[in-house]
């Protein structure tokens, strides 16, 4: 059987077509595709798509039906496995790499994300409840982080990963907090320092690693995918140990429906490099005799949402920043976004927005929606 039929089969469970005419249906410009796919998998796909031998008119709706009926499961890059042996072998996300991700993903340029995100800029999943818009979906996110720690006027949050600031912005104008951000972006560090201008927030160019100070509270939103396997319990010693007796600590990630020894190829390549997705294995295990869980959330199906809004952004402000930029990086951009918006609204990756105490909550705690 040739590569094209063995594709046109698999994709067939998907009611994908070659060359169809609905939006989902792949249009393929070089033959060269399906042998690259079958040899490469996810790497093979998307480095094709960056260099033009295919098309799908709507992404995300071509990776929904992919990752529905599992196809991803089927065609699998035999240089998996030396993934998995590097990810078990070596600690990709020690302190002497802490900041390759940030050279590589988050330092990439803030005009890009200034254009793609919230007014406020922030990097994570929205919360739609009662959002009609992207602005108003991160605010209500920020907002129900605030509600759910509980903070007070005065106490001192910690955010590990804090992005462009956006969280200790909101935080010390709404609720009175005095805040300390980490990242290990130095782009995000400079116009966080200047977001956050005349307000008691401190951002920090630092590795959580190196913290060693009390906080009444402690949140992290979005930073969890970047620590690695090796590193989970050493996060959750730090958390343990900045966290004051009283305090709580909210982590919202993006999770992985099952343990993970491997990043995908494609989004490791050009994306996230050395990033793993958590399992809730992952979490429980490195928070055991650290932590108490009071709450857990999840509202993933509101990552395809908040991605599909990113996209349109990019999309729309994309001839701003085309120069500078290039087409071969607005491929490998949508491809990113809409492939994961597509995996999300397959349920194929999770986000997870969990509380913990140190010793639990007397009486118990009261979930905050």
């Amino acid at each position: 059987m040739s590569y094209q039929a063995k594709a046109r089969h698999l994709l067939a469970e998907a009611n994908i077509e070659i060359n169809g005419d609905r939006a989902w249906d792949i249009q393929v410009h070089d033959g060269r595709l399906f042998q690259r796919v079958f040899a490469r998998g996810s790497l093979g796909l998307g480095e094709s798509y960056m260099d033009e031998w295919w098309d799908v008119q709507e992404l995300d709706q071509f990776f929904h039906r992919i990752l529905s009926a599992r196809l991803d499961s089927k065609v699998r890059d035999p240089r998996i496995i030396l993934l998995v042996l590097q990810s078990k072998l070596f600690n990709l996300q020690s302190l002497s790499r802490a900041f390759q991700v940030g050279q590589a993903h988050y330092d990439i340029g803030n005009d890009l994300f200034e254009l793609m995100l919230d007014g406020r800029m922030t990097y994570t999943c929205g919360y739609w409840k009662n959002a009609t818009d992207l602005d108003q979906a991160q605010e209500d996110k920020l907002d129900l982080v605030c509600r759910k720690i509980g903070i007070r006027p005065g106490q001192r949050v910690l955010d590990i990963g804090c992005g462009w600031g956006s969280f200790l912005k909101f935080a010390a104008q709404n609720y009175g907090a005095e805040s300390v951000g980490v990242t290990i972006s130095r782009e995000q560090a400079e116009l966080a320092q200047q977001n956050c201008a005349g307000l008691p927030v401190q951002i920090r160019l630092q590795d959580y690693r190196q913290l060693d100070e009390k906080f009444d509270h402690i949140i992290s939103l979005g930073m969890f995918e970047h620590v690695g396997p090796k590193n989970y319990v050493k996060y959750m010693q730090v958390a343990s140990r900045c966290l004051k007796e009283e305090g709580m600590f909210l982590l919202q990630t993006i999770g992985a429906p099952k343990t993970r020894h491997s990043p995908d190829p494609w989004i490791n390549r050009y994306i996230f490099p050395n990033g793993l997705l958590p399992s809730m294995k992952d979490i429980s295990r490195a928070v055991e005799r650290r932590f108490i869980l009071e709450d857990f959330h999840n509202f993933g199906a509101y990552y395809d949402k908040t991605l599909m809004a990113w996209f349109r952004n990019f999309n729309s402000n994309w001839e701003k920043i085309s120069e500078k930029y290039g087409t071969r990086f607005y491929r490998m951009w949508k491809y990113y976004l809409l492939s994961c918006a597509g995996a999300f609204r397959a349920r194929d990756i999770q986000l997870w927005q969990i509380v913990f105490s140190k010793n639990g909550i007397p009486g118990g705690y009261t979930p905050v929606t």
